[in-house]
This record gives structure tokens, sequence and C-alpha cells, in this order.
């Protein structure tokens, strides 16, 4: 069945073919996901647009509708503040008890170690 392997078998049969739609179909896909990702903001702006004008506001004839960069940050760091408060301060005190056990051979290293044969 498989008697040898041969670069010459690939040209022959459809494997090179099926390898350059193989990579076809991926260069196609990562260049429709690059154009989604590129193209996302715009997507949201005009959801958003929507949206206002739907409920009547008269900031949906704007032509910015971004929020800057300073109001992103202080959005950001309120949420933080926000949730951090909610975590309850745990003690930080470690206590550690000695627990007596009874000898056991299992866990003697004595007899684990290796002893030299006698001459």
């Amino acid at each position: 069945m498989f008697d040898k392997f041969s670069i010459s078998r690939i040209f022959e049969s459809d494997g090179l073919f099926i390898s350059v739609i193989g990579y076809v179909i991926v260069f196609l896909a990562l260049l429709v996901l690059y154009i989604f990702i590129a193209n996302l903001q715009k997507i949201l702006s005009l959801k958003l647009r929507k949206k206002l004008k739907s409920e009547g506001h008269k900031s949906a004839d704007e032509k910015d509708l971004s929020i800057s960069g300073e109001v992103s940050a202080a959005i950001s760091m309120a949420l933080h503040l926000h949730f951090a408060e909610v975590h309850d301060f745990e003690n930080t005190v470690l206590t550690i008890k000695k627990v007596q056990r009874a000898y056991s051979p299992w866990s003697s290293k004595l007899h684990g170690l290796r002893q030299d044969p006698k001459k």
C-alpha cells in the first residue's frame, strides 16, 4: 500500500491542488476577519446612531459619537473602585499547627537507602 514516499506522487495526484486550496481558504478567512475587525467601530457606531435616533436623542445627528480617552479612563477607574469595594478583606494571619504522628516505616528514609552488599 505505502511502498515508498516520493515527491513526484504529490505532483501526480491531487496533493498539490488540495494544499493550494487549503492555503487559499485560510488566507481568505484571515482577510475576512481583518476586514470585519477593521470596520467593527463603524458598525457599532451605526448601531448606536440608530438606537439614539429611535429614542429621539439630539446627539444622533452629531458627526462623532466616540468617547474621549479621558472619559473612558475615568469610567474604567470608577468601575474598578466600585468592584474592588465589594470584595471583603480577609484575615491574613496564618496559623500552623504541628500534628504529632506515630512512627511509620513507610515514611522512613532509612529503608529507602541502598545498602552495599557485604564482601
